[in-house]
């Protein structure tokens, strides 16, 4: 008897923001691919990542836990377990080409097939990895662009990671990432229902545009927030370090400076932007590919993204913050055959929020204690005002050197953001300063809100330890 459970398509950038897709506002940037996905589907312009880091926002994302639930709460913590497994269980072919983030990185998850690309600027093939990447570069000779080649140019701490790629552009990471999912597909003639993975390791930095790419950016014109003296003198003394930090550490082959140039500002995000039209030329291929070979119609097709990134708005570097620019990417969900598209829905998500959803389409049972809410109904017929409340965490690590753990809790029209142990954080009024410029932590006319965002996070914490109690009991 035939399957016709629908293929399931996720597609994940890494460190992509919001404000990158053209049919959402963003005119500044080159994205038909992404805008053909917006007029075909829904469009959530109010998710938010449960932590402002790769592994940990991702490992909530495949589980449906919050970060302090799974306890994977910073890059290279052991995570090797996901609802993909329930998804093979129920008769999925899983396949993952390209970035998941897992560790080890060739962690099974619940896949059949890995064609795993981790990371754009690993410099340790063989050390603590040697993945597809790694393998088809070496098979031709090449050295890969990276920190330990960049770090020899004279200009290398003036860039802020914005450099070109200059070997064949088939080689770069997303193209290649692209074409190994094409080629999946051209080759492996569907006999069950699909769940493909493509995770593309940009906009991630080094913002690493091909010159093909970069070429119509070289002279636009792109907006900058101006940066405000208040907002950095304002700034919890963690972020205040962190700052510092970045200018001392190249992460990912970016060296932070505290007072970048407007041109050196404007680089940056010309190629930041550039890597963006990258990966969407690769989207509309793989889109194509799976008219082609018979996938597209029965198939569900989702893009998001990990996380974002500050592109030095507020001063910062990256993520490892709570500020819009990280914590809000798009979700876009394309299904012509359940629901019409060209919707745009502004309630509040929560990426792990994908997990039950699929699940669901997948005709898999969803385990009670997974702490995503489903929005489906806003799917079938709009009815849908989205979550109260949405949160993130982070804990100290290699990057975020400057607190132990950092906690974030966000409604409609507040953000406050709280330091575990100390007697600073931040608030923010959403509605009168979106911004986010003016730190009303201290300000008394304000306390009430404050106790009141603390109290409904200790609430939180609390619940959440109680509906997951028992959720690795499987696994035990």
């Amino acid at each position: 008897m035939a399957d016709d459970r629908p293929n399931i398509i996720l597609i994940i950038t890494d460190q992509q923001r919001l404000d990158t897709i053209n049919a959402l506002g963003f005119d500044y940037v080159d994205t038909p691919n992404l805008d053909r996905l917006v007029q075909e589907g829904v469009t959530f312009r109010n998710c938010h990542v449960t932590a402002p880091s790769c592994a940990s926002a991702r490992a909530s994302l495949f589980t449906g836990y919050y970060p302090h639930t799974t306890g994977i709460l910073k890059n290279a913590d052991t995570w090797q377990h996901s609802w993909v497994e329930l998804l093979n269980q129920g008769g999925y072919h899983c396949v993952n080409v390209g970035k998941m983030h897992t560790f080890p990185y060739d962690a099974k998850c619940g896949f059949h097939q890995r064609y795993v690309v981790e990371n754009k600027d690993r410099y340790l093939e063989g050390r603590y990895f040697y993945d597809e990447w790694d393998k088809a570069l070496r098979a031709r000779g090449l050295v890969k662009q990276q920190r330990e080649l960049y770090r020899k140019r004279a200009d290398y701490d003036q860039c802020l990671g914005a450099f070109t790629w200059d070997l064949p552009e088939e080689t770069h990471s997303d193209n290649f990432v692209g074409d190994l999912a094409k080629w999946w597909l051209q080759n492996h003639p569907a006999r069950q229902p699909l769940f493909l993975q493509v995770g593309f390791p940009g906009p991630h930095p080094p913002y690493d545009p091909t010159p093909r790419h970069l070429k119509p950016y070289l002279n636009r014109d792109l907006p900058l927030a101006k940066l405000s003296q208040d907002d950095l003198d304002n700034q919890p003394e963690a972020f205040k370090g962190m700052r510092v930090h970045n200018t001392e550490v190249d992460h990912d082959s970016v060296v932070h400076q505290l007072n970048p140039t407007e041109e050196q500002r404007l680089r940056q995000r010309r190629h930041y932007m550039a890597n963006v039209t990258l990966i969407d030329e690769k989207i509309g291929e793989l889109l194509d590919t799976l008219e082609e070979t018979g996938y597209l119609d029965n198939s569900i097709v989702v893009f998001t993204s990990d996380h974002g990134d500050c592109l030095t708005d507020h001063g910062h570097s990256q993520k490892w913050t709570m500020y819009e620019q990280v914590v809000r990417v798009p979700v876009i969900i394309r299904a012509p055959k359940r629901f019409a598209g060209g919707r745009v829905l502004d309630g509040l998500l929560q990426s792990l929020d994908l997990a039950p959803l699929i699940l669901d389409w997948a005709g898999v049972p969803v385990p009670d204690t997974l702490e995503g809410i489903s929005p489906a109904a806003a799917l079938d017929d709009g009815e849908w005002t989205g979550r109260e409340f949405v949160f993130a965490e982070q804990q100290r690590d290699g990057n975020f050197t400057t607190s132990d753990f950092m906690t974030m809790i966000r409604s409609r029209d507040w953000k406050l953001v709280h330091f575990l142990g100390e007697s600073y954080g931040q608030l923010f009024d959403l509605n009168n300063d979106p911004g986010e410029v003016t730190d009303l932590w201290n300000n008394p006319a304000h306390q009430a809100q404050k106790d009141q965002l603390l109290h409904t996070m200790l609430e939180w914490h609390i619940a959440s330890q109680v509906k997951t109690a028992n959720w690795t009991k499987a696994w035990r």
